[in-house]
């Protein structure tokens, strides 16, 4: 049985290398939710390449954004890696993650050096500022 966490990354084009190592990592050393000892859980793939452009319209992307669906992936360790990588423009770094059996994507940015979240936890929350970190 699966458990999938789909993902996606914007960043910088400065960062792509990152991300490229962010993905290897997710490859082969990335540790399972329930099974820390198992490693690898998938990797991302850049969508928005003007070779292999994905996106709809008649203009290329002006924005580098990684993809994928993870299997079994521990969140907190992938949030963990991110906030650790070397990224060149960290404040330009967004993560959305939508877990398995969650309706909608959680994002996270790098502010003042740390990973945090600026989007609603539940779905039909009444507070007006997404802010919780």
């Amino acid at each position: 049985m699966s458990w999938v966490a789909n993902v996606m990354i914007s960043v910088d084009a400065a960062d792509g290398a990152n991300v490229e190592a962010l993905s290897e990592w997710l490859r082969t050393d990335a540790p399972r939710r329930a099974q820390p000892e198992v490693r690898g859980v998938g990797f991302l793939k850049l969508l928005s390449s003007p070779e292999t452009n994905h996106w709809g319209g008649w203009k290329h992307p002006e924005c580098e954004v990684w993809a994928g669906a993870l299997n079994h992936a521990d969140l907190d360790a992938l949030k963990q890696r991110v906030s650790e990588m070397p990224w060149r423009e960290p404040n330009l770094v967004q993560l959305l993650v939508m877990d398995q059996e969650e309706g909608f994507f959680r994002m996270w940015m790098i502010r003042s050096g740390e990973l945090r979240q600026f989007a609603p936890l539940e779905p039909h929350e009444e507070d007006e500022g997404f802010y919780l970190g």
